[in-house]
């Protein structure tokens, strides 16, 4: 299930992001740990004897990351509840042996004494460590969205209602950070009524953003959509200087969007499946996702909650905004698309598990999103987010082998190359107007 492969997923980034920090006085602790939950397991059977195993030799790497670091900057496994940090020893494992007789010390292992030479090679290896991390995130954050890209547009193929669609994906935000909330995986955080007013205008563009999104994919390729897409830029400038009294940019800034307008154009007028529609929703989604970020600036000064909670209360308010309209829109459809889908041989099954699955992808896509953002400074997120595009254009052109032509090409190569220049440029100041 979804569920299973998130515990999966997750867990794993906690192992590796663990296991590199360890002395060997704490791996053979965390070995002789791991050593008992095995046991353990196979007092079990199926899926529920792979997950204890897994997920037993993750947590117990957890725990020994946390008796290392015994630093609140340790939040590779943040999510794991304090209640299965302890896990009671079965009677088959009380004649077992502790691997190596030197106890774990008392103290932390960063306050024991060391020669320099130690501590720099120590140094190193964390240095490493986080640098592996950061690619494991970084390459989860590409293949989420990738992955959410082509099976949502698979989707959409089969199962035209694109707003049922969308509430699906804002209604497996809300679900999935539900269960991190009351199985104690992650921190519940209540936001108070003045919070709520403040993230209501940001859970509007979100959904506006989504559902513009979800429209111009069903209408026209994936590799278009995202080439219009990257036109962010010229959108985040143009509304800057409406909405942000005194706004003023680098010349350099208004340069490179130069490049973005040139190949954008390009691309459209040489795209096959070009069409108004596709064009003007896609147009339209980079409008409301860039008045979020700008609403953000303007609302979110108040607003305590941390990134995963923040996210799940603009799923939820998203979603129950467009509830009576997805019943209205598309409610009278739903048995004639369900009765005709059956025909032809699809299950209304079948597209659930595919409404559910993708909502999934949407919000793991935009964690590993925000993960990777605490970890480096906005300009190199931003060159990463022009690079994701460009893999989720290659990706969804070998996956659909939509028909490219050269001028096609050279559009969305001009188009990427100034929202990279952008990304470099768009901290710059500009020069104060003399008196």
């Amino acid at each position: 299930s979804p569920f299973f492969l998130f515990y999966y997923y997750y867990y794993s980034v906690c192992a590796i992001s663990s296991w590199t920090s360890l002395s060997s006085i704490d791996k053979s602790y965390l070995h002789h740990s791991i050593t008992q939950h095995l046991i353990l397991s196979e007092t079990r059977s199926g899926n529920e004897k792979v997950f204890t195993t897994m997920a037993a030799a993750f947590v117990s790497s957890s725990v020994a990351s946390s008796r290392l670091l015994n630093s609140s900057k340790t939040r590779s496994c943040s999510l794991l509840p304090s209640s299965v940090w302890v896990s009671p020893r079965p009677a088959a494992t009380a004649r077992l042996p502790r691997p190596m007789a030197v106890q774990p010390s008392k103290c932390s292992p960063l306050q024991m004494s060391a020669s320099p030479a130690g501590s720099e090679d120590e140094s190193k290896q964390k240095s490493l460590a986080s640098t592996a991390l950061l690619g494991v995130y970084i390459l989860s954050w590409y293949a989420a969205n990738i992955a959410f890209n082509i099976f949502n547009k698979k989707l959409l193929k089969v199962f035209p209602l694109f707003t049922t669609v969308t509430l699906f994906q804002l209604l497996m935000g809300g679900l999935v950070a539900a269960f991190l909330w009351t199985t104690g995986l992650h921190k519940f955080q209540k936001p108070t009524k003045k919070e709520l007013m403040s993230i209501y205008p940001l859970a509007i563009a979100h959904l506006g953003g989504n559902i513009f999104t979800n429209l111009s994919l069903q209408q026209v390729a994936v590799s278009f959509t995202h080439t219009i897409k990257a036109s962010e830029p010229l959108f985040s400038v143009v509304l800057g200087k409406i909405f942000t009294p005194g706004a003023a940019y680098h010349p350099l800034v208004y340069a490179s969007l130069l490049p973005i307008v040139l190949g954008v154009t390009l691309a459209s007028v040489s795209e096959v499946s070009f069409n108004w529609a596709g064009f003007l929703t896609a147009m339209a989604s980079n409008v409301s996702f860039q008045s979020r970020n700008i609403l953000s600036k303007k609302f979110m000064t108040d607003v305590g909650l941390d990134n995963l909670n923040l996210f799940a209360w603009i799923s939820i308010m998203s979603c129950l905004t467009l509830l009576p309209f997805a019943l209205i829109l598309d409610g009278g459809k739903y048995v004639s698309t369900f009765s005709s889908l059956a025909n032809s041989g699809i299950s209304f099954t079948s597209i659930l598990k595919q409404l559910c699955f993708c909502g999934f992808l949407h919000f793991l896509y935009n964690q590993f999103s925000y993960i990777v953002l605490q970890r480096v400074n906005p300009v190199t997120h931003a060159v990463g987010n022009t690079m994701k595009r460009v893999a989720v254009i290659v990706s969804s052109v070998l996956v659909f082998r939509n028909p490219v032509s050269t001028l096609n090409i050279l559009g969305t190569a001009i188009a990427i190359s100034g929202v990279a220049l952008y990304s470099q440029v768009k901290k710059l100041k500009p020069k104060a107007k003399s008196a």
